[in-house]
C-alpha cells in the first residue's frame, strides 16, 4: 500500500467540480484509492464521498492507494491537488 499527504487548494474546499476530477481519474486505474480526513474515509470514485469529506482549504488529505497499480494511481490522484491545475475556484 503506497500513502501520501496532500494539503486541499481549493478556496472553497474539496466541493464538487474536483470531486469530480478526482474521481474520473481515480476510475483508471485498478487500485484501490482511498481518501482520509481526520476518522472519514471516501472511495476516490465516489463523487460524494469525496465531498462528504468536508475537505476545507488547506486541510491535510491522507491518499491511500492499494493494488497492481497503486504508485501510478497515487501520483495521478496527487497530482490532481497540485496548484496548476486549472481551478477557478482558487484565489
Amino acid at each position: 500500500m503506497e500513502k501520501t499527504h496532500v494539503r486541499v487548494p481549493w478556496q472553497h474546499g474539496l466541493h464538487l467540480q474536483p470531486a469530480g476530477r478526482i474521481a474520473r481519474v481515480a476510475q483508471r486505474f485498478h487500485a484501490t484509492i482511498r481518501l482520509r480526513l481526520g476518522n472519514r474515509v471516501s472511495e476516490a470514485t465516489s463523487v460524494l464521498g469525496l465531498v462528504i469529506l468536508c475537505a476545507t482549504l488547506n486541510a491535510s488529505v491522507l491518499i491511500e492507494a492499494d493494488g497492481t497499480d497503486e504508485n501510478e494511481a497515487l501520483q495521478a490522484i496527487a497530482a490532481c491537488f497540485e496548484p496548476d491545475v486549472g481551478d477557478a475556484d482558487r484565489g
